[in-house]
């Protein structure tokens, strides 16, 4: 569990963040399994998800833990490429392939497994892509109003697309720069399945003719996947996160905010980064390695070091 004193956060600025990362890194280290990765919660299996965010986090005082989370990854990989969801489950892959190639390029790790990881996200696609259900959404079941030509990526197998497992199938993609069409497809459904008022929600932006609210999370991860701001719906997005962020008190939130504005270079970003050093500080302690290790990638980004979900790393 760690603990953030409020009078630690009177320091100057860029001294402070680096301890604060030191702290949060430490922390997120001693939370590992003995036999690799990170739990979810108070699990003791390996969560996929988990695992990722935290090796992301991790820097080189870290070694052991880190080459345990990447043996981890490779171990559990599933023998058509994919990744499940926790460790020994799932053996038809879902979402967290995505992240795991992300994580492993970012750790420097061997490209074979990233190679077969690939064929695998490349070969799966949101339900709507089949022609029945294009059909069944364009005649019949009209209630969720979308494009169902524009299809992206599902959290598991034979499912419907949903805005984040899309954006972290995009990311994973044009960091390797393959298969153009594929990522022209998935990035045409993340433009078609915007909020009206600006921003993603889950899923869809409109249900039964009433405009969904954009979720934060949602917003911040499908921003990422764009690198630049030219499309409308992008800059309509930017616009509403930077007005979500000024009453967000999640930290989990506010590190995926630091992290998009920090690739748009966008400056909400500093703001951000006094937001989720306030929140930090206004919680007696956090558990949830996810929200640590978001919380350490978004600092060290913000300090000008590599930002992992960076096209261009």
């Amino acid at each position: 569990m760690y603990e953030v004193s409020s009078t630690d956060f009177l320091s100057e600025k860029p001294h402070f963040l680096m301890g604060l990362l030191k702290d949060l890194q430490m922390e997120i280290s001693k939370h590992s399994l003995h036999s690799g990765g990170w739990p979810s919660g108070n699990g003791k299996t390996a969560a996929i998800e988990t695992t990722c965010y935290a090796l992301m986090a991790l820097g080189g005082d870290q070694g052991l833990a880190r080459q345990n989370a990447i043996d981890l990854l490779l171990r559990t990989q599933n023998s058509n490429g994919s990744w499940p969801a926790f460790e020994g489950d799932d053996p038809e892959g879902c979402w967290t392939t995505a992240l795991g190639m992300i994580a492993l390029r970012y750790a420097q790790s061997s490209p074979t497994p990233l190679d077969k990881a690939l064929l695998w996200l490349l070969d799966n696609k949101g339900r709507e892509g089949h022609w029945l259900w294009k059909w069944k959404f364009r005649t019949v079941d009209r209630a969720v109003l979308f494009d169902p030509d524009k299809y992206g990526w599902s959290w598991f197998p034979g499912t419907v697309s949903w805005v984040i497992p899309t954006a972290i199938s995009l990311i994973a993609l044009k960091q390797i720069a393959r298969a153009t069409a594929r990522i022209e497809l998935g990035t045409e459904m993340l433009l078609d399945r915007t909020c009206p008022q600006g921003g993603w929600n889950a899923g869809n932006g409109i249900v039964f003719g009433a405009p969904l609210t954009p979720h934060i999370d949602a917003t911040a991860i499908a921003l990422l996947a764009f690198p630049k701001a030219a499309e409308p719906a992008v800059m309509r997005g930017l616009s509403w996160l930077q007005q979500a962020c000024n009453k967000c008190s999640s930290a989990y939130s506010l590190a995926w905010s630091v992290l998009a504005f920090s690739v748009h270079k966008d400056p909400t970003r500093d703001h951000c980064v006094e937001k989720l050093r306030s929140v930090l500080s206004s919680q007696t302690s956090i558990s949830n390695i996810e929200t640590l290790s978001l919380s350490a990638i978004a600092i060290n980004a913000a300090e000008g070091n590599a930002n992992p979900f960076q096209l261009v790393i």
